[in-house]
């Protein structure tokens, strides 16, 4: 036995026997070595799709109608409008929250944190009820939407991602290619969706819109938006938002880990927002240049 194996060995040795409970460094003394423990894995660590598989598939990118400041700070997970007002969910243990924010100037008019070892992760608003997904503690919030005070909670197997509703039922997207369809109520599965494009699969769907009849989901860790009808799970296009941030804006969100995320669509005005993770603006996009305009794509 060489000597990475003797104290392969011996740390095992720590790790069945106890060690001695009067010796305050034993007691510190992991399991396992470093390089030997176990990180739990979790569908972020999957490698993002080359997206579009299809070159035939519809792909754009969005006309800007407006811009307005977003807080560089929020690590955004969702996004909704309810009366008019623009609603934020923000991750990462220890600043997670759910906020009501001035789209104009980006300001957190009202926010509740979240328990410091909750991440949380996508919302919508059903009724007048605001559901919160968290990322990997099974448990979700309910608020009210034009207070924010917390109502109820549901629980829910897997990971928690993207959410959205049709006005009846929620969908959920859990980081793979498959969006559950659940009832708000009792929070029970009602269907799934697998969503591809032609013949290849699309996985690490995030946060989830429903904008006019379609299911509209950001790709984690691309610039790019599906298109998803609802009905069939196909991909029917591509909204790309590659060119939304300036070179300088871009190289900075990218170094502190941002990454586009966030979609919400007023159907009472018919207008369409969309941010990112760490960024620093928030964008309404024209939605007819994004129905209207096709354009081929020049590649993957």
């Amino acid at each position: 036995m060489n000597s990475s194996a003797l104290i392969i060995a011996g740390a095992f040795c720590v790790a069945a026997c106890g060690g001695n409970d009067s010796d305050s460094s034993a007691a510190q003394t992991p399991a396992l070595p470093p390089g030997m423990q176990t990180v739990a894995q979790t569908q972020a660590d999957a490698r993002p799709p080359a997206i579009p598989f299809d070159t035939a598939t519809p792909r754009v990118s969005p006309r800007v109608i407006h811009s307005w400041p977003h807080d560089t700070a929020a690590y955004t997970q969702g996004l909704a409008i309810y009366g008019g007002h623009l609603l934020e969910s923000t991750g990462l243990l220890g600043r997670s929250e759910v906020r009501e924010v001035d789209v104009t100037t980006g300001r957190v008019r009202r926010r509740v944190a979240l328990p410091a070892n909750e991440f949380g992760e996508g919302i919508t608003v059903v009724g007048d009820r605001l559901y919160q997904l968290t990322w990997r503690g099974g448990r979700g919030h309910i608020y009210n939407p034009a207070t924010l005070a917390p109502i109820d909670s549901f629980s829910y197997s897997g990971e928690g991602w993207g959410l959205t509703t049709d006005g009846r039922s929620l969908y959920m997207s859990d980081g793979t290619s498959r969006i559950r369809v659940v009832d708000p109520t009792g929070f029970r599965e009602l269907r799934a969706i697998q969503v591809r494009e032609r013949d290849s699969t699309v996985w690490m769907l995030n946060e989830l819109e429903w904008v006019r009849g379609e299911l509209w989901a950001n790709v984690y860790e691309t610039d790019l938006i599906a298109r998803i009808d609802p009905t069939t799970g196909h991909v029917v296009g591509w909204i790309d938002l590659g060119n939304l941030l300036t070179v300088a804006e871009r190289q900075d969100v990218t170094t502190r880990g941002g990454v586009a995320n966030g979609i919400a669509f007023d159907s009472v005005r018919n207008r369409v927002y969309v941010t990112g993770k760490l960024w620093p603006r928030l964008f309404e996009i024209d939605v007819g240049s994004v129905a209207r305009s096709p354009t081929r794509p020049k590649g993957p």
